[in-house]
């Protein structure tokens, strides 16, 4: 497998001082397993490594967080203005920043934030070859396509890494397994694609097409009238909208791949909108993710287990 890490686009977001105390406390092997820079107005600066936080001996003060914020915005905060009203910016690298702070609401829906009080740089990391292991429990050779599948997880355990890299694999084909197939990817809030000015950061494949910032159902039925795919994703599925465009592709004859928040099918069928996919077998495979413990207590070890929809 092959883990790619774009930290330096990040880093060029801090003044020159933080990124300083940045280099000087973190070692490579920290830089490597750095998932998030948790940035708060008059609170220290803080690491997560690995699942552990490293509290650096910094304070984040007003001016850093203005200068920060107009960095991820490349001094036009108008351009990422629809961004910022959903909480977070995609910035170069697939990386992802979320925004908190004095929310300004118009009819019951964030339009702005006045007054940013934290940011939260979330470090996008692609695992080429994640999903090898599984790639042949999910796919229906003697039909060259894929079973519908839902990736379950807890928050932070790696779906949508796995997701990233099933597209990935979908979309270029397999040798001997499947072929390369359309995949579109409804991409509600940038997080599989993390496209950047309208180019993917992330390698999801050379068939793949990728609608962003819009919502699933709407995004799906969208994809199946103007791009003919023979494969959707989208990532944490739920509503009964979702539901419903997921049925519509099915009876369109495109097959899915989607993740759902929840520690085990039983968690998840407490959703009814999942239940009834997964009851009526509209759900064909199950992959759930689950950590298996820690190795010196640094790299958290995961498990899949893939269960058949009977």
């Amino acid at each position: 497998m092959v883990i790619e890490i774009n930290i330096d686009y990040i880093l060029k977001c801090f003044p020159i001082h933080i990124r300083d105390i940045l280099n000087k406390n973190l070692t490579n092997e920290e830089l490597e397993l750095l998932e998030e820079i948790r940035v708060r107005n008059n609170l220290p600066l803080i690491c997560k490594i690995g699942q552990a936080d490293k509290v650096l001996d910094y304070k984040i003060s007003t001016e850093d967080i203005n200068y920060i914020f107009q960095k991820i915005c490349e001094n036009s905060i108008y351009t990422y203005q629809n961004q910022i009203a959903n909480g977070y910016i995609t910035i170069q690298g697939g990386n992802r920043v979320g925004i908190v702070g004095t929310a300004v609401l118009h009819e019951d829906k964030v339009t702005n934030f006045n007054y940013i009080s934290g940011l939260n740089f979330r470090i996008s990391r692609q695992i080429l070859g994640c999903s090898n292991s599984i790639m042949q429990k999910i796919i229906n050779k003697e039909q060259n396509t894929i079973y519908n599948t839902l990736i379950i997880s807890m928050p932070g355990m790696g779906k949508t890494t796995l997701l990233r890299d099933i597209i990935r694999n979908i979309s270029n084909g397999i040798e001997g397994l499947i072929d390369g197939a359309n995949i579109a990817v409804i991409d509600e809030r940038g997080e599989i694609s993390a496209t950047f000015k309208g180019i993917m950061q992330n390698d999801l494949g050379i068939r793949t097409d990728v609608v962003n910032d819009i919502p699933k159902h709407i995004g799906m039925r969208l994809a199946i009238r103007s791009m003919s795919p023979k494969v959707l994703a989208a990532d944490e599925i739920g509503s009964k909208e979702d539901s419903e465009a997921i049925k519509y592709a099915m009876c369109c004859g495109v097959k899915g791949i989607f993740t759902a928040h929840g520690e085990s099918i039983e968690d998840v069928c407490k959703n009814p909108e999942l239940k009834e996919l997964i009851n009526n077998k509209t759900i064909e495979r199950v992959v759930l993710i689950k950590n298996s413990g820690f190795e010196d207590n640094k790299k958290n070890h995961r498990s899949l287990n893939i269960i058949k929809i009977n």
